[in-house]
């Protein structure tokens, strides 16, 4: 059975989701995960266990943190990283939270359930793809607070309302901008073109830091590790923000400073070429043969 064989398909977004997830998990191909993976301190049972049997044994192990840690990394992984199936898996995984912060939103709310499931599942979403920190504990409680929040968020929306007298200069006046003026990315932009930032970081920077996107999709973008990345914008950090304390981003640098800066991205870059070509020949060099 493939998503496409439902002829009737569900106008809840959640509903939606379960079906299709129904379709991804049923024999005789279902999707599954090998919990023997997780370590022998889990609990869990030590083979290859589809998805509907692996939450329903979540449920029935309500404190069982370490383990549910440790599923839902791996699921927001494969989320990011192996397409859409697994993205499908994870809210499936998920929505026996999922309906029941629908049900409780929608207890007395007048507009249309279906509205309050798609914002439950945009927000449960946009988690899953860019907010989630993978480092962080309870990646999974994660997930369901940025769920309820887009669902309660929705339900505020209709009990707000701004009463003004004229509507049509309700916004008149002067707006003065503040410094920096513009857009952060305009600040990025400055830090690169005086060498605090390099270029080829320029990107992964703007998606991780500006942009909240999930760090791993865009570490297999760039072709390093997650860990190699994060310390590569960790140290990026400290280079903007004595900048900015410098002034250097928002007024003028001098020219021996400008010099000075280039300077030492040029070094960075030699260090970084440096050792992509170590990397390069360990690959491409036989291993030395043993003495006879």
């Amino acid at each position: 059975m493939s998503v496409s064989d439902a002829t009737d398909w569900p106008t809840s977004a959640l509903d939606a989701a379960a079906t299709a997830f129904a379709a991804l998990t049923c024999e005789p191909a279902p999707l599954v995960l090998d919990c023997a993976a997780f370590g022998p301190d889990t609990d869990l049972p030590p083979q290859v266990m589809p998805l509907p049997a692996l939450r329903d044994w979540l449920l029935r192990h309500p404190h069982a943190y370490t383990v549910r840690d440790e599923v839902w990394r791996e699921l927001i992984r494969r989320a990011r990283l192996d397409g859409p199936h697994w993205v499908i898996a994870a809210v499936g995984m998920a929505l026996p939270a999922l309906r029941q912060y629908a049900a409780r939103l929608c207890e007395g709310y007048d507009g249309d359930p279906a509205d309050v499931d798609a914002e439950i599942l945009t927000g449960f979403l946009t988690a899953l793809r860019d907010r989630a920190d993978l480092t962080r504990p309870a990646p999974y409680a994660g997930l369901c607070r940025a769920a309820w929040r887009a669902g309660r968020d929705l339900r505020l929306q209709r009990q707000e309302y701004v009463l003004v007298e004229d509507i049509e200069h309700a916004a008149a006046g002067p707006r003065t901008p503040k410094t920096p003026y513009g857009h952060p990315d305009l600040l990025v932009r400055r830090a690169v073109t005086l060498g605090i930032l390099d270029p080829e970081d320029e990107q992964a920077y703007i998606d991780v830091r500006l942009g909240h996107r999930a760090i791993e999709p865009v570490a297999a973008a760039v072709g390093v590790s997650v860990d190699a990345l994060r310390m590569r914008l960790s140290r990026i950090d400290r280079r903007i923000a004595e900048a900015l304390a410098d002034g250097l981003l928002t007024g003028v640098a001098s020219p021996q400073t400008r010099a000075r800066l280039l300077a030492q991205a040029a070094r960075r870059g030699q260090r970084r070429a440096g050792r992509a070509a170590t990397a390069r020949l360990d690959i491409t060099t036989p291993p030395a043969t043993a003495a006879a």
